[in-house]
């Protein structure tokens, strides 16, 4: 038996202007044939899994490897991009036909220029091209804002139980296992989805604190039950204004859509009783950094308003003007800032320069700062992690990068490309230890906390404005469900729960 895998993964922020290029994929993930092995297999990631999976079966499967493409969170990918993303896939898939099932890895809150469900829309051309008769079985990121095409294309979808992210692998190789049973014969899976009438705030959406602990034991419950062959909480993602933004649920059954429809409504009314645990606690700035004169150091904290993982520009100031103004303590922040890393080229460590960095991108996340630096050192800005993370990413390359310290103890360090602070090798690579300092700033909300946490004492998420805000009520939905708690509040859940 053959099994083929396709993946297609972004995250994409409608509230960034600059749209998300072909050009980003080629240099990120955009990968065919044994390639996806090559490049992926070793990694943490949910494709990795895949490969596990089929090669653990009992029977013998053959993972034909066919197509994979992911780039970091940005704003939407244009039209020509996803296009050429489109036809390179389905390209891919013809030529490996006929095959016995599908393995995908779509990540559930893709938006295109052309398609606002771009998940919805890859998943159903390639399900037009392999017809009804093979299974289809995919994974997703538990930030999907799920839609009726992605439910249809496929018989089952599977999201990471961990947010931050670090069971991907393993989501990978249940699903693959999923697929050795259904190709076998043992099961029948059938899906059944609702999208209960809340979006969950981000600053609520990490699986190991209140209030997502409760709600995924109710979710581990229904685990036990005969026939229920896995289920699946969509946090949401509320960056992205298009109509499904929001929570949901999947339940894979047996054979038994009844039961599946049963359980995804249970998880609904957990929801909908329990939702004002799930909207935002928000600190700002200034009671943040009243706190670190306080709290036991090294702190970590969580620049909510500039996510990169949330797709926002991660050359946000805010966090560095209010440390610098008034300094707390000896602080660590990282900022993208490629013309400043240009500027310094040529200098050596030891040297001292006049920078305006950050704030570039856009005028939402604070003005440049300027100031006098020493130069500490100059790096390629390439690293590893070895343990699961947040994304499954092994090596990263954040281009040439540069660190300087601020004459008040700031360390800024200066990056080329856009790097979401999943790892502290991100620090230790460069020489910068975390016990140096009492304050580290980590452009995240959820992602950066298995990698921090260890390092650190205290965690604070911090209600920095930006395109990533963790207050939804200051975004400008146009196309969002309504009504929708929190941004909605006197109306009937009952009547407004989508079942797919």
């Amino acid at each position: 038996m053959r099994v083929g895998i396709l993946a297609l993964l972004h995250e994409s922020n409608t509230f960034i202007s600059e749209p998300t290029t072909f050009e980003a994929f080629e240099r990120d993930w955009l990968f065919t044939g044994e390639q996806v092995r090559k490049q992926i297999a070793d990694t943490h990631h949910e494709v990795a899994g895949f490969f596990k999976g089929l090669e653990d079966y009992e029977q013998a499967i053959t993972a034909v490897p066919l197509f994979a493409a992911r780039t970091t969170p940005y704003g939407p990918i244009t039209e020509e991009a996803f296009s050429q993303l489109v036809e390179l896939l389905l390209t891919e898939l013809k030529k490996a036909m006929p095959l016995d099932g599908l393995l995908v890895a779509p990540h559930g809150a893709t938006v295109s220029e052309a398609f606002p469900d771009a998940d919805g829309y890859w998943l159903t051309r390639v399900r037009e091209v392999v017809g009804n008769d093979i299974p289809i079985i995919g994974t997703l990121d538990p930030h999907a804002n799920l839609s009726t095409d992605m439910v249809k294309s496929c018989n089952a979808l599977i999201a990471y139980r961990s947010n931050p992210h670090l069971d991907q692998f393993k989501v990978g190789r249940d699903a693959a296992l999923m697929m050795g049973n259904t190709l076998a014969g043992k099961i029948t899976p059938m899906m059944s989805a609702a999208l209960p009438p809340v979006a969950i705030s981000i600053q609520k959406q990490e699986t190991t604190a209140e209030p997502c602990l409760s709600l995924y034991k109710v979710a581990n419950e229904q685990l036990s039950q005969p026939n229920v062959l896995s289920n699946s909480v969509m946090l949401g993602f509320p960056y992205a204004d298009v109509e499904e933004m929001g929570s949901a649920f999947i339940v894979v059954t047996n054979n038994d859509d009844q039961l599946g429809e049963d359980l995804v409504l249970e998880l609904s009314d957990y929801l909908w009783e329990h939702r004002e645990k799930f909207d935002g606690d928000l600190l700002s700035i200034n009671e943040c950094l009243e706190q670190c004169r306080t709290l036991d150091g090294p702190i970590c904290l969580l620049d909510m308003g500039d996510n990169v993982g949330g797709g926002s520009t991660a050359d946000g100031t805010l966090l560095l003007h209010a440390i610098e103004d008034d300094p707390p303590g000896k602080s660590f922040i990282c900022l993208y800032d490629p013309e400043t890393v240009e500027q310094l080229n040529g200098l050596s460590p030891g040297d001292s320069a006049k920078i305006t960095v950050g704030g570039k991108t856009d005028d939402l996340h604070g003005e440049p700062w300027t100031g006098d630096v020493k130069i500490i050192g100059f790096y390629d800005g390439k690293f590893t992690e070895s343990k699961p993370r947040h994304g499954g990413m092994t090596n990263c390359d954040q281009g040439p990068t540069v660190v300087v310290e601020t004459d008040h103890g700031t360390t800024i360090m200066i990056t080329s490309r856009r790097q979401f602070p999943f790892s502290i090798s991100q620090l230790t690579t460069f020489d910068i230890q975390p016990s140096d300092y009492h304050i580290l700033v980590a452009k995240g909300v959820n992602a950066p906390i298995a990698a921090y946490q260890p390092v650190c004492n205290n965690m604070l998420r911090v209600n920095t404005p930006g395109v990533t805000t963790a207050d939804m009520r200051h975004l400008h939905y146009e196309n969002r469900r309504d009504p929708l708690y929190p941004l909605e509040d006197d109306f009937d859940p009952q009547r407004t729960t989508w079942l797919v």
